[in-house]
């Protein structure tokens, strides 16, 4: 799931990356960090649109994952996973990339013999925004 939730962000396929949540779900985002308050918290699958299709805003992404634990316990299961993610922008007439050090936690749950991200926070650790050098400058 981890690797289909990047997939489809680096797609802007926001509908596939809805249907890996429930109907119920609940999505939090704390971009000051762990234990900072969150900066927003949507309920329900229907509410992760304007998220997603927010990525139409970069002219490319790449989610990169790394590590990730997951604990099983029937049809549920808790997760943490790593993820390394460059969104490449123009401003001001120069090309940029915002890279980000993100973690996931997650709660899923296992519907229909189909597993679904039932909560989802995302934590970012750091990021950073820099010019990127076009090729004649290189």
């Amino acid at each position: 799931m981890f690797d289909a939730y990047a997939h489809c962000a680096d797609r802007r396929d926001a509908e596939g990356q809805k249907s890996l949540f429930t109907v119920d779900t609940e999505l939090a985002v704390y971009m000051d960090g762990e234990g900072s308050e969150a900066t927003y918290v949507l309920q329900g699958r229907e509410a992760l649109t304007p998220v997603f299709d927010d990525l139409n805003r970069y002219e490319a992404t790449t989610h990169f994952n790394g590590q990730s634990t997951v604990a099983l316990v029937g049809d549920l299961a808790t997760g943490e996973s790593y993820t390394i993610a460059h969104h490449v922008f123009t401003e001001g007439g120069r090309r940029k990339i915002m890279i980000a050090a993100l973690r996931y936690l997650d709660t899923f749950t296992k519907i229909d013999g189909r597993w679904y991200f039932a909560e989802r926070s995302l934590v970012v650790d750091w990021s950073e925004t820099r010019s990127l050098l076009s090729p004649a400058e290189r």
